[in-house]
């Protein structure tokens, strides 16, 4: 499973926790989330402007 991090305010989007209060279950792949989805913390950035992270980060 991977993760995304919003780079205005650190909000991570991890695939495996996915993110109920948009409606994404648990286990949603980032494919999934829609490209117009914004940042549900800081709704400054979209999906696209969403940077992977490291597995070890």
């Amino acid at each position: 499973m991977s993760k995304f991090r919003c780079p205005n305010c650190g909000f991570t989007y991890d695939e495996s926790i996915g993110c109920a209060d948009e409606g994404f279950p648990p286990n949603t792949p980032w494919p999934k989330v829609p490209d117009d989805w914004a940042c549900p913390d800081c709704a400054v950035r979209e999906k696209v402007d969403f940077e992977p992270v490291d597995n070890g980060s």
